[in-house]
């Protein structure tokens, strides 16, 4: 806890310290209908079902320093996926640099692939912080800023899947049938109107 601390308070010159982890089953959610402003007397209204398009997993490092964040969405969350996010940190940061990555206890991370990461690449220093901490690592705050200012009470409109033939951008809405008034309804409504009459007085 000591040594992610005095990373966050006193960074190393000249050696980016880098907050990381992932974000998975983030679901990008289109309600079936618009959901209605708050006003006085009423909460905002929100739909009971939405159009799921699946999920993908976020892997996210962010500097301590300057808030600048590396990122890529994969679809599943395995250690070969976090090779090759540290993969893009290498190739996105100046060789000359030492890295000091902020990583949780997670399995994914502590894989004999990923362990053995910092032995051919000695410009990377891992930093675990103790189990059940992850409160220090700052992709957390970060996660959950995401979380409540774009993904939540959001609209994602639906797009193609990938060799589906089409642009992958929704056409224009299809007019909805206009609702008839409750008595019309009922009167409208032949079936109904059998049953009633065939209802003993």
């Amino acid at each position: 806890m000591v040594d992610i601390v005095g990373l966050d308070l006193d960074p190393p010159d000249k050696a980016p310290v880098l907050s990381c982890d992932e974000k998975s089953s983030i679901q990008a959610l289109d309600p079936t209908q618009k959901s209605l402003p708050p006003f006085p007397g009423r909460l905002q209204t929100l739909t009971h079902d939405d159009q799921r398009y699946g999920t993908t997993t976020l892997f996210a490092a962010i500097s301590v320093v300057d808030g600048l964040v590396i990122s890529q969405c994969q679809p599943r969350h395995r250690h070969q996926g976090w090779l090759k996010f540290l993969r893009q940190i290498d190739a996105q940061t100046p060789p000359e640099l030492d890295l000091h990555l902020i990583i949780d206890n997670y399995a994914t991370h502590k894989h004999p692939k990923v362990l053995a990461w910092p032995a051919k690449h000695p410009r990377f220093h891992l930093h675990f912080p103790p189990t059940s901490s992850s409160w220090l690592n700052l992709i957390e705050r970060w996660f959950r800023n995401l979380t409540d200012r774009r993904l939540r009470r959001s609209i994602f409109p639906q797009r193609g899947r990938a060799g589906a033939g089409d642009s992958g951008v929704r056409g224009p809405p299809q007019p909805r049938p206009p609702r008839l008034p409750l008595d019309r309804a009922r009167r409208s409504n032949p079936r109904q109107n059998r049953s009633r009459q065939s209802r003993p007085q």
